[in-house]
């Protein structure tokens, strides 16, 4: 599984969605509405919790931590419940905040973990001590109005990734448990801008893609080390998510606004299909050398992401549409296909 996954929506969604995103191993995840958040199970698909706030205010981005009663809260919607540059900490037990931080500009992105919080502006990353709120880093980044991001949630490999101060580059970095940063690895990914970019679940691999989205490179992020590179297609496509699957981070899951969601296998790159063509490669090696997904599958609806299944599910793949539709897919590694196995709807309008 990836360690964090979001879907922003714009304010005009009929269905009052502003925001949907997984949770750190994919057990739930959450949805920020015109009129406050609700928190799904994630399969099988139930509504665990439901807040709407009797002012009627929306949370336009959300993130929980693991399936606790810790949430990091960002207004939005036409009526913002707090200020788009601010982060509420709120506790659902107490019914209420409990801290807030505060920046000048608009926050792009939150994420937590059990000992931090990152904060994504539109050139910088902080960090925070989660116990205490204490400031720990500052990293200056590329422009990223999308909030890119990838923070790893093992208790044991603090590993923070971020767009680097150039298009295409990535920084990584590895703090202990004093807080202090341990490395720091920069990486140039790609020519063009990242478009999106995950961690696996031990921080060891570092998936990217560019605003191009026909290639994805896998590096070794303990060392910036180049692992191999996958390609979606011939043609451009925006990336929606990327997401690691199996107990050894064994495949990739690729989503695009084709409408397509593409399955590496990692543990044995042969399982992978070549070009037809690739004989040819010694005239276009950067095409027809490429290697292909193993499987692919349509999703029938619009802007989504997908990820694959809780810890102890990991052949599923659950895929969350921008229009409340819900979709499970069960991935058959032996015969490197993935099959329709549930459907419901998470964004009913009487609800949101």
């Amino acid at each position: 599984f990836t360690l964090q996954m979001s879907m922003i929506l714009p304010n005009d969604e009929k269905n009052g969605l502003l925001y949907v995103s997984f949770n750190q191993d994919h057990s739930c995840f959450v949805c920020g509405t015109q009129k406050g958040f609700i928190v799904f199970n994630s399969d099988p698909l139930k509504n665990r919790f439901h807040r709407e706030f009797e002012d009627g205010k929306g949370i336009g981005m959300i993130d929980i931590l693991f399936r606790c009663n810790i949430l990091a809260l960002v207004g939005g919607g036409r009526n913002p419940k707090y200020p788009t540059n601010k982060v509420m900490l709120w506790d659902d037990y107490q019914n209420k905040c409990i801290a807030e931080l505060d920046f000048k500009t608009e926050v792009r992105a939150v994420r937590l973990r059990r000992d931090k919080i990152v904060v994504v502006l539109d050139a910088k990353v902080h960090v925070y001590n989660f116990n205490d709120l204490e400031q720990i880093d500052t990293i200056d980044t590329h422009y990223n109005p999308k909030g890119l991001v990838a923070l790893c949630s093992s208790p044991t490999n603090p590993v923070l990734a971020v767009p680097g101060d150039q298009p295409g580059k990535v920084i990584i970095k590895n703090y202990n448990t004093s807080g202090q940063k341990k490395n720091i690895i920069s990486i140039t990914a790609h020519n063009s801008a990242i478009r999106q970019m995950a961690l696996n679940q031990d921080a060891t691999l570092l998936a990217t893609a560019s605003e191009k989205g026909t290639i994805v490179r896998l590096f070794d992020s303990t060392t910036g080390s180049p692992v191999t590179e996958f390609r979606r297609g011939a043609l451009s496509a925006e990336i929606y998510n990327l997401s690691f699957g199996g107990p050894k981070s064994d495949w990739l899951c690729v989503a695009s606004d084709k409408g397509t969601v593409h399955i590496y296998s990692l543990d044995t790159p042969i399982e992978n299909r070549s070009s037809s063509f690739s004989f040819l490669s010694g005239f276009l090696p950067g095409y027809f050398a490429s290697t292909w997904s193993c499987a692919q599958f349509s999703v029938p609806d619009t802007k989504f992401i997908c990820g694959f299944g809780i810890p102890d599910n990991t052949n599923s793949l659950i895929v969350l549409c921008a229009n409340g539709k819900y979709y499970k897919y069960v991935f058959d590694s032996e015969k490197k296909e993935a099959k329709q196995e549930g459907f419901g709807s998470f964004a009913e309008s009487d609800e949101l």
